[in-house]
């Protein structure tokens, strides 16, 4: 006997912020191939709009929307774009992320510092808020929150970056305390180096080779590998997971260090 899948999102209105490139395109890309729809959010319309191009061309629904996850206006408006479209959202994905300084904590700025946790941090605090009450009142949802290895261990070079991401699993854990009740589900995605222009710096020439060798598998992380783990998280097969950090590298974090 045939039953329906537990991976099968249909009936999902699915919203990934920085759905437009890199993970949260593949995110987007992969959450509609499930049956989910899709609205995809970032600051350039043009960009949302080839994903949901693409989302379309094989059939699936989306709708782009312009948002600069930085301006309170402009993430109200994104989820009042969704839920006129489509009605309550039943996922939400925290992908937008910024990282404007690199090197030590000593050089850091107070704007710098500022600008990483506001968007990394606060934002999803309040997309969160926003997505919530419509979630509980259709039964559940999830929320899926776009973390780090780097928010796990200490860093000579991202430290203030890495400190932002440590603060998205502990929202992971806090609002999984908090939403539970209302059945909502709130977990976060620790990718290690993943192949995407936003981590150009870490990966590119021999730094990609050297962390390879390193890697048990043996490579740098592709946008999909993070991808098929929002789809289960979002989806019936992780009903009963909630408050934890999923980590995907490839096995960096548990390589031999010697």
């Amino acid at each position: 006997m045939k039953t329906q899948s537990p991976f099968d999102l249909s009936g999902q209105v699915v919203v990934v912020s920085g759905g437009s490139r890199g993970i949260g395109r593949a995110i987007s890309l992969m959450m509609a191939g499930a049956g989910a729809k899709v609205v995809v959010a970032s600051r350039k319309i043009e960009a949302c709009e080839a994903v949901v191009a693409e989302i379309a061309a094989a059939g699936g629904e989306g709708l782009p929307v312009a948002c600069n996850i930085s301006h309170a206006d402009q993430r109200a408006a994104l989820v009042a774009a969704a839920e006129k479209r489509f009605g309550p959202v039943s996922t939400l994905v925290c992908n937008a992320a910024a990282n404007v300084h690199y090197g030590p904590l000593a050089t850091l700025d107070a704007g710098s510092f500022e600008k990483i946790m506001n968007t990394n941090v606060g934002s999803n605090i309040d997309l969160i808020n926003r997505v919530a009450p419509g979630m509980a009142a259709a039964g559940g949802g999830a929320v899926i929150l776009l973390a780090s290895i780097a928010g796990m261990v200490g860093s000579k070079l991202i430290g203030a970056y890495a400190l932002s991401k440590a603060a998205d699993s502990q929202l992971a854990r806090n609002y999984a305390v908090e939403l539970g009740p209302k059945g909502i589900r709130v977990n976060a995605i620790a990718p290690g180096l993943i192949k995407t222009e936003f981590s150009t710096k870490l990966w590119e020439g021999d730094k990609g080779a050297d962390f390879s060798s390193r890697t048990p598998l043996g490579r740098v992380g592709e946008a999909e590998d993070i991808a098929g783990a929002a789809v289960f998280l979002a989806s019936k097969a992780a009903a009963y997971i909630t408050g934890q950090t999923i980590v995907v590298d490839g096995g960096i974090t548990i390589a031999d260090p010697f």
